[in-house]
C-alpha cells in the first residue's frame, strides 16, 4: 500500500474488508481494486448483486479523489456525491478487477470513472461517480458538530 493511502486505511477499509475486496495500488492518477467473487457476492439468482459493482466503483473513485483532495490540501477528502453504475456483463465467479481514473480533478469537486473486468479483460460494469471536497473534520451525516 502507498504512503498515500496509509491515513485512510485504519477508517476505510472496514468496508472493503467485508466485501473480501483489496486495493492493489492507489494514486491521485488510478485506483485499484480487487476481489474474488464469493457467494457473499451473490444475488438469488446466483450472479454478482449490481450493490457489488457500484461499492467497488464508488471505493475506487472515493479513495482516489481523496488522494487527489489531499494532495492539494491536507486537510481535505473527497465524498461521493453520486454514482452511475452500469452492469454489461453478469458474473458467477472468477476474479474482478475494478480500476478507476479522474476525469475532472477540482478545488471543490472531482469527477471519476471506473471500469470493473474480469480475468479475460471483458467489461462488467462501469460507472462514474461525481465527489465533493470537503474539509476531513467536516460533520457530515450523523456526525457531532
Amino acid at each position: 500500500m502507498s504512503e498515500e493511502t496509509e491515513g485512510q486505511e485504519a477508517e476505510g477499509d472496514r468496508h472493503l474488508d467485508a466485501m473480501g475486496m483489496a486495493v492493489v495500488s492507489a494514486s491521485a492518477d488510478e485506483v485499484v481494486i480487487e476481489w474474488q467473487v464469493g457467494s457473499k457476492h451473490h444475488q438469488p439468482m446466483g450472479i454478482v448483486h449490481g450493490g457489488v459493482h457500484c461499492s467497488a466503483i464508488e471505493s475506487a473513485c472515493s479513495i482516489g479523489a481523496s488522494i487527489s483532495a489531499m494532495e492539494r490540501d491536507a486537510g481535505k477528502v473527497a465524498v461521493g456525491l453520486e454514482n452511475q453504475t452500469s452492469f454489461i456483463r453478469a458474473v458467477r465467479e472468477g476474479k474482478l478487477r475494478a480500476v478507476a481514473t479522474p476525469l475532472t480533478r477540482g478545488r471543490r469537486s472531482q469527477l471519476w470513472q471506473c471500469e470493473v473486468r474480469d480475468e479475460a479483460q471483458q467489461l462488467i460494469a462501469s460507472g462514474r461517480v461525481r465527489l465533493m471536497v470537503v474539509d476531513v473534520d467536516a460533520p457530515i451525516g450523523n456526525a457531532p458538530g
